[in-house]
């Protein structure tokens, strides 16, 4: 039986247009900042916007919805004025787009109005607008195209903060740029300002000592660099965590929480052989906490992770009323989870 022909790989899409960074965002007649992740595309508009009015400060900048659009708006916008100011043009809503502007943003590529930038703004959460993507993509409108893709990978956030401060020539040591990413790791928006907040705040090098001062309010942060290094086996560290985080007012409960809900990730991930996106899928998480809880899980057993499990919800219920002496349950915990030792009374 002669076996049948293997399907070869979908191509990938290609472009005929110049990909450019969102953090060196230049013009061009049309530029697509495409993506869902707004901070990149808030931060690279906001770019094209600045070096425009760098080379001329009376450039005219005009706001327009594709998915409330008026006829002939685009062409209106883009026209040249009486005194000839350079024009900028900012459309959100592209991937909602009306049919008007469909219609009459495909007709814009052939012909581009002189001394006007078109910023088109797709998020890519729907195929809504792909002729006009498709067309831009393949080198009508002398475009240029500025990806802005989902940042959801601590390893991800991780790139973006580090980007922040070498952008702007700043030193942050690696115990500082962890903790501070720790801190804002559901809301990269807090991340971003955050980070802009430390360097223009702070003169010279950035410690953990400074994101401490500024951030150390925020129990999520001493919560899970508590956890994460007790996890690691880290026990020094574990422990002078713990009494920052203790010293600097955190709640015990906050604390044994953080802890329990790190180790149910790592059971229910345990084990598996899943590719991580299928996994993820499975268990109603995302790709990136998958990711994290087997790097996590490196060094674990069965048994200590049994125990490790044990000896939190032993500390929970401690911290909770069962025991006088809290600090104590919080310090046991620790020893188990970091030195993986037999739990014991």
């Amino acid at each position: 039986m002669t076996p049948a022909p293997r399907r070869s790989a979908p191509a990938k899409a290609k472009t005929a247009i110049p990909q450019v960074s969102w953090r060196t965002p230049q013009p061009a007649p049309i530029v697509l900042v495409s993506g869902p992740e707004e901070v990149c595309a808030e931060r690279a508009t906001a770019g094209i916007r600045e070096f425009l009015k760098s080379e001329d400060p009376s450039l005219e900048v005009t706001d327009v919805r594709a998915d409330d659009y008026a006829a002939g708006t685009l062409l209106a916008v883009t026209s040249p004025s009486l005194f000839g100011e350079p024009r900028l043009v900012r459309v959100g809503g592209v991937e909602k787009c009306s049919d008007t502007f469909l219609s009459e943003a495909v007709s814009y590529l052939a012909q581009p109005q002189d001394g006007a930038t078109v910023v088109l703004r797709h998020t890519g959460a729907s195929v809504r607008g792909k002729k006009l993507l498709d067309a831009i993509r393949a080198g009508q409108g002398s475009g240029i195209e500025i990806a802005c893709p989902a940042i959801k990978r601590d390893s991800d956030r991780f790139d973006f903060a580090v980007g922040e401060f070498k952008a702007a020539g700043k030193r942050i040591a690696p115990v500082a740029l962890r903790a501070l990413v720790s801190a804002f790791a559901d809301d990269l928006t807090e991340l971003a300002a955050a980070c802009q907040q430390l360097i223009a705040d702070v003169p010279g090098d950035i410690d953990e000592r400074t994101v401490e001062r500024y951030y150390g309010g925020r129990v999520e942060t001493s919560a899970f660099t508590v956890a994460d290094t007790a996890i690691a086996g880290q026990y020094g560290p574990a422990l002078l965590a713990l009494r920052h985080a203790l010293a600097s007012g955190a709640d015990p409960v906050p604390l044994v929480a953080a802890v329990a809900m790190k180790l149910r990730t790592m059971a229910r991930v345990a084990g598996t052989r899943e590719p991580s996106s299928q996994l993820a899928q499975r268990l109603g998480m995302k790709d990136w906490q998958v990711d994290r809880a087997r790097r996590d899980l490196v060094g674990w057993t069965a048994a200590s992770l049994g125990r490790a499990i044990h000896a939190t919800a032993r500390a929970d219920a401690e911290v909770k009323g069962a025991s006088r002496d809290a600090v104590f349950a919080l310090e046991r915990m620790i020893t188990i989870i970091a030195t993986r030792a037999p739990y014991g009374d």
